[in-house]
């Protein structure tokens, strides 16, 4: 290994002795990355089958996407990023388009692999970094803390612990059911493993919840053994619909899929690649053409084989400590998932309770960067806590990306300061506006 690593295939597709790596560490550094992110293999097929889809078929789709835009990152982009359908992606996908908004998951569907297409044309042109420029950080930053507050709500509500209450909007559950207890069991191990710095935190405590739904009788364990073959993906794979995208609604649901993607990709990329020492002298990644090519392949291809929006996971960053540089490291996280493949009966048993303390987690770790709000500017601080709040409140993240432009143009205009403003700021401002007022004049 040491050979390759030296003078081999590897060193020549990979370039490990320019990065200070070899093959060892990558391959280390992949099943690091593997382990604090696997978690989405038992919470996306969960969250999906909601929505009616087959579960064994998301499992698959879920496996095999991220595998395909793995093998992009790895070869093409050479850069030790993993990929995954994202956290908060798949929860507007589930609970706002389909749960909220009443659409079928076919149109869902339909909606991810549009994205995915444009995605892909606006790779070749660099529109993705023009348009993450045009949006105040203030947003950027407040849209990332309202899905953290949006996910450890459905946290909540699929542990029991907050559901509708008589006479209330939201109120405690029954706190003495076998089911809440596995939750709290498991975000107290996640939480006692993340403050002890232990890697797959979030997949130990998965795990231990698991274990303790089995013998309080929340789940079961599988009839035909721990390993089969895959599931099939006929239940979900090329299920598109199409009567409907040209609405409002196709517009307004593509649209929010891009804005999230686009920040959460890009965000991604910028803090785990200055982590790598991967930026220039300018603070810029060389490679973050390919690298959000390999995003936008694999969401196209995830919705042609049902599964969420794919995106570039933060977790990344455990591996990328633990000596990661390069595509190679990518290329094992696929490895490890291609083994998964094998394993779903294993992660069919895993219920919602023991899933809960994972999405309650995620949404602790997307509130940081409130702190870099700036709270003393009411022309910057209005818009962005509203686009945090109307998240969970309206139960939508596209609704509290709405609140949020609309008042970022309103205030500043107002105020006098619209030279903060940029032009796609006004044209997204006046989108939203429009689609809120079309009913009022049958449209």
């Amino acid at each position: 290994m040491t050979e390759l690593s030296k003078g081999g295939f590897f060193e020549r597709r990979f370039r490990l002795s320019e990065r200070k790596t070899d093959v060892k560490t990558e391959f280390l550094a992949g099943l690091t990355t593997f382990m604090t992110m696997s978690y989405i293999l038992a919470v996306n097929p969960n969250m999906l089958a909601q929505t009616g889809m087959d579960k064994g078929g998301v499992f698959t789709a879920t496996i095999v996407a991220s595998v395909f835009a793995m093998l992009v990152m790895g070869f093409y982009a050479n850069l030790p990023f993993a990929l995954a359908p994202g956290m908060g992606l798949n929860a507007f996908f589930t609970y706002t388009v389909v749960l909220d908004r009443g659409h079928s998951w076919q149109f869902a569907l339909t909606a991810v692999f549009i994205e995915g297409i444009i995605f892909i044309l606006m790779s070749f042109f660099n529109v993705r970094e023009a348009i993450f420029n045009a949006i105040p950080m203030s947003l950027k930053k407040a849209v990332s803390v309202g899905i953290g507050l949006f996910i450890a709500l459905i946290g909540f509500v699929n542990a029991g612990v907050i559901s509708s209450g008589a006479g209330t909007i939201l109120s405690l559950g029954n706190l003495l059911t076998p089911g809440v207890l596995v939750t709290f069991v498991g975000l107290l191990v996640m939480a006692l493993l993340m403050a002890k710095k232990v890697k797959g935190a979030l997949l130990y405590g998965i795990i231990i919840s698991t274990v303790l739904a089995l013998i309080l009788g929340v789940t079961h364990a599988p009839e035909n053994g721990w390993i089969q073959a895959p599931p099939s993906l006929s239940g979900v794979a090329f299920k598109l619909e199409w009567k409907q995208i040209f609405t409002w609604d196709m517009f307004a649901i593509t649209f929010t899929f891009l804005f999230v993607d686009l920040f959460d990709t890009v965000g991604t990329l910028v803090g785990v690649a200055s982590k790598a020492d991967l930026l220039n002298e300018k603070g810029e990644l060389p490679k973050a053409g390919p690298a959000l090519f390999a995003d936008s392949v694999g969401t196209t291809v995830g919705a042609l084989l049902g599964t969420s929006t794919v995106t570039t996971f933060v977790e990344s960053a455990s591996g990328v400590t633990d000596g990661g540089r390069t595509g190679l490291t990518s290329l094992s996280v696929a490895f490890f998932f291609l083994i998964s493949l094998f394993l779903f009966p294993l992660f069919s048993i895993v219920p919602a309770q023991a899933t809960a303390p994972a999405l309650i987690m995620v949404g602790l770790f997307m509130m940081t960067p409130i702190k870099d709000i700036p709270f003393e500017d009411y022309t910057e601080s209005v818009p962005a806590f509203l686009t945090i709040v109307m998240m969970p409140f309206a139960y939508s993240i596209a609704e509290g990306i709405a609140f949020g432009m609309m008042s970022y143009v309103l205030i500043k205009v107002i105020s006098g300061k619209h030279k903060d403003v940029s032009l796609l700021m006004y044209i997204l401002a006046f989108i939203f506006l429009a689609r809120i007022i079309a009913p009022v004049f049958g449209m």
